[in-house]
């Protein structure tokens, strides 16, 4: 009689044991106890060393490529710049999924030229009221989302030279500020971000609208600076 007690008890260990070792086996790897989750920004792979907070981020204009600020979203007519630098600080690098917070510290225009008939040199392409927040999102097509400040809202500032003079052209967003990453180049990209004139000559447009493309986004603050990718 004991035999058979002994028996049946070990037996019930056993199964609670296996049954055990099965339930841990199904639950993810990022919630497993002891693992820690992916952020949702990484240096240097997809799932690799997750960007710190503080780390300081930079970027320049992706190869072969523009920085523009036309008239219409349709037209060709503006100001094009050759070279453009944008660089953050990263605010918050939460787990995925989620989002990061970023602070944009510097967004530089430079060689930059103008078609537009009567302007005859572009002195200047300047952006305003920074620090700028910038959301950058790991959900479906790695939303990017830039908002103004506490300096103010997302302005940009144009001193052009005419056949009748210097003249400042202010604008300030008009709308949302918002484009996206991609992993596969390490890129931000933005495409014809409105803008609505707020100050400056007559002779100014009305409105421009603001195309870039900034890449490879890197960590300078990690050795060797590497890229940044969105899980």
């Amino acid at each position: 009689m004991r035999l058979r007690r002994h028996f049946v008890v070990t037996v019930n260990a056993i199964a609670t044991a296996t049954v055990a070792a099965l339930a841990l086996g199904a639950v993810p790897a990022s919630a497993a106890p002891g693992l820690a989750a992916t952020a949702v920004l990484t240096a240097d792979s997809a799932g690799g060393t997750a960007v710190a907070e503080g780390d300081a981020l930079a970027a320049p204009l992706a190869a072969n490529t523009s920085a523009t600020f036309y008239s219409t979203a349709t037209s060709t007519t503006g100001v094009t710049c050759a070279a453009s630098q944008l660089s953050a600080t990263v605010l918050s690098n939460p787990a995925a999924p989620g989002t990061a917070t970023e602070s944009l510290t510097g967004l530089t225009f430079d060689s930059c030229t103008s078609n537009v008939t009567g302007v005859t040199a572009v002195r200047s392409l300047m952006v305003g009221n920074i620090p700028f927040g910038v959301a950058v999102d790991d959900g479906p097509g790695l939303p990017v989302t830039l908002t103004g400040g506490t300096a103010g809202p997302i302005q940009a500032t144009a001193v052009l030279d005419t056949w009748f003079g210097t003249i400042t052209c202010t604008y300030q967003l008009s709308g949302a500020f918002t484009g996206n990453a991609d992993n596969a180049a390490h890129s931000m990209a933005f495409s014809n971000e409105h803008f609505a004139k707020s100050d400056g000559s007559s002779l100014c447009p009305a409105d421009g609208y603001f195309s870039a493309t900034y890449g490879p986004v890197t960590d300078t603050t990690q050795p060797g600076g590497p890229a940044v990718y969105v899980n």
